[in-house]
């Protein structure tokens, strides 16, 4: 079963959210459950201090309290690495905080209307139900290519970002600390990769999870080992706002 936290100061907000979540998980009939919905970050790391598991949570930015819900989910992450966290929060332009605390955000909610807040809750529940089931059921694999007389095998988490060649039809893997070329395109690429990697250029696709920061007025995304990847106009919007869902 997967549990659901829920932080929200608010307490008509954390109400309202909270029946929101139960009818879907009713309705929806998912293996879930809201386990805490609190308005206090340190129950939701209490809890986890004392429980090993896997949670879906959502969290208010401005909590009112010591610390805010993106530097809440970065405490999260150290316990549960694999969990699936969202935002909803009126502070739109804090978005780009998620990649620089590095917290691997499922979605960013802005907190508009309630038809709009039930849909995307609905489909966050649903993203976060078929991932768990899928990470239940299949061991991790590394990222496997034959090319040529090459065979690449690398772990997904050591990889930055893979881009395109100036040598026709050979892309260059960048992992942490070295690169690889080999013969492909980045379509077939894109194929190959899990969640964690998006297309940011037409001759980039970055691996969200070793994002250390993006500066988007440069459009430079800096990775965690220092290696710099463009991200262009055309991606940039849409960046902001499905790299975190993934």
């Amino acid at each position: 079963m997967l549990k659901i936290f829920l932080c929200e100061d608010n307490s008509n907000q954390r109400n309202t959210i909270s029946k929101l979540i139960n009818n879907l998980i009713e309705k929806e009939n998912f293996d879930m459950d809201l386990t805490l919905s609190t308005p206090c970050p340190q129950d939701i790391i209490d809890y986890l201090k004392n429980n090993k598991t896997t949670g879906l949570y959502f969290l208010d930015v401005d909590l009112n309290s010591t610390i805010n819900g993106i530097e809440l989910a970065q405490i999260i992450r150290k316990y549960d690495p694999v969990g699936f966290i969202v935002f909803i929060t009126t502070h739109e332009e804090m978005s780009y905080l998620t990649f620089t605390y590095k917290v691997e955000a499922m979605d960013y909610i802005v907190k508009n209307n309630y038809p709009f807040i039930e849909n995307r809750i609905l489909q966050c529940l649903e993203l976060a139900n078929e991932r768990y089931t899928f990470r239940s059921d299949t061991p991790k694999s590394n990222f496997i290519l034959k090319s040529g007389d090459k065979i690449i095998n690398v772990e997904p988490s050591k990889i930055t970002f893979f881009e395109t060649s100036n040598t026709i039809h050979k892309i260059i893997l960048h992992t942490l600390d070295s690169q690889i070329e080999f013969y492909a395109q980045l379509k077939d690429i894109t194929k190959l990769v899990d969640q964690r990697f998006y297309r940011c250029h037409k001759s980039f696709l970055v691996n969200t999870e070793n994002i250390e920061n993006i500066d988007t007025t440069s459009r430079i995304i800096t990775m965690i080992n220092g290696e710099q990847c463009p991200i262009s106009v055309k991606y940039l919007k849409q960046f902001k706002k499905t790299a975190i869902q993934k």
